[in-house]
C-alpha cells in the first residue's frame, strides 16, 4: 500500500493535485476525517497494490488534526509508507484567488472576514505543516505547473505518461470528433481500385504489400512521424493524459488502417501506453 496525504491551504491547489493523483491510479478520498485514517490504513494495508491519496483540511472535526502526528507515526511503524504533501500560497495570493471566484472559504462566518479566516486556517494545519515530507508554494505556479510538480515529488517513475491512440476512419463517414490530431491520406495511391485487393483490408497482406511499396506512403509516414515526435512532448508538459492521433482515407478501409498500425508500432518503442482503433472496421464487424 502506498498513502500521499496532500494538505494546506483552500485555495492552495488541493483538488489540483488530488485530481492529478487519480488520473495515475490512485484511490482519492476529499476530506477525511484523521479519526478515521487509523482504520482506512488497516484495511488497505493487507493489499500491497492500493494506492490511496487522502485530502485533509482546515474542515475536520474539532481536534482532530492534533492527532495527525501520531497517526502517521504508528502508521510508518506498521511499515505502511506515508507521504505528507502540504500545499500553500502568499496570503495575499488566497485572498485574490477567492475574491475572484464564487467559492466561499470554509472558516470564513459572520464574525470572520475572510483575510481573517486565511490566517486562522495557517494555525489550524500546523500540525500536517510541520512534518510535511514535501511543502509546495503554489503562488507563483499555474494549473499546469502545478500538476507537473505533483507528478515529479509524488508520482514519480509510477506516471506511465500520455497514453496515445492511433485511430484510423473514412472521412466520408466523418471525423472523430474526439480527436486531437487529424491527418488526412486521401492524396495516397488508393488499393480499392485493385479489384483483387478491394475486399482487403489494411490489416491483410495485399493491401500491407501494396502500400509499403509505395514511396509516397513511405515518405507519409516519415512526416507523420516525425511531426509527433516533436509535438507530442508538448502536450505531455501540459498535462494531457490521453491523446487521439486520427488517420482518414476516403473508405476508412485501407490506407488509414495500413498506417495507423505502422505508426502504433513505432511509438510503441518508446511509450508505454499506446493503442490503435479502426472505426470503419469495428462498425463492420457489427
Amino acid at each position: 500500500m502506498r498513502l500521499v496525504v496532500i494538505s494546506g491551504r483552500s485555495g492552495s491547489g488541493k483538488t489540483t493535485a488530488l485530481q492529478l493523483l487519480e488520473d495515475v491510479g490512485f484511490t482519492c478520498i476529499d476530506n477525511l476525517p484523521v479519526s478515521l485514517l487509523p482504520a482506512l490504513i488497516h484495511q488497505a494495508a493487507s493489499n500491497q497494490n492500493y494506492k490511496f491519496a487522502i485530502g485533509i483540511d482546515a474542515r475536520n472535526i474539532d481536534g482532530d488534526l492534533s492527532r495527525f502526528q501520531k497517526v502517521i507515526a504508528n502508521s510508518q511503524a506498521l511499515g505502511t509508507p506515508c507521504t505528507v504533501v502540504y500545499l500553500d500560497a502568499a496570503n495575499a495570493i488566497l485572498l485574490k484567488r477567492f475574491s475572484e471566484t464564487r467559492r466561499k472559504h470554509p472558516l470564513t462566518s459572520k464574525t470572520r472576514s475572510l483575510q481573517e479566516a486565511i490566517i486562522a486556517e495557517q494555525a489550524i494545519l500546523r500540525p500536517i505543516a510541520e512534518i510535511a515530507d514535501i511543502t509546495l508554494d503554489t503562488s507563483n505556479l499555474t494549473l499546469h505547473e502545478l500538476r507537473s510538480a505533483i507528478k515529479k515529488f509524488v508520482v514519480g517513475a509510477e506516471l506511465e505518461g500520455t497514453a496515445l491512440l492511433f485511430e484510423s476512419f473514412g472521412f466520408k463517414y466523418g471525423i472523430p470528433v474526439e480527436a486531437d490530431f487529424v491527418f488526412d491520406l486521401r492524396c495516397l495511391p488508393n488499393p480499392f481500385w485493385s479489384p483483387e485487393l478491394r475486399m482487403q483490408s489494411g490489416l491483410e497482406a495485399g493491401v500491407i504489400d501494396f502500400l509499403s511499396s509505395q514511396p509516397e506512403v513511405g515518405a507519409m509516414l516519415t512526416d507523420i512521424e516525425t511531426y509527433l515526435r516533436k509535438w507530442i512532448p508538448s502536450f505531455e508538459q501540459n498535462n494531457r493524459s490521453y491523446l487521439t492521433i486520427a488517420l482518414g482515407c476516403t473508405g476508412g478501409m485501407h490506407r488509414s488502417v495500413y498506417l495507423c498500425e505502422r505508426l502504433g508500432a513505432l511509438f510503441r518503442a518508446s511509450y508505454p501506453n499506446v493503442q490503435t482503433r479502426h472505426r470503419q472496421l469495428v462498425e463492420k464487424s457489427h
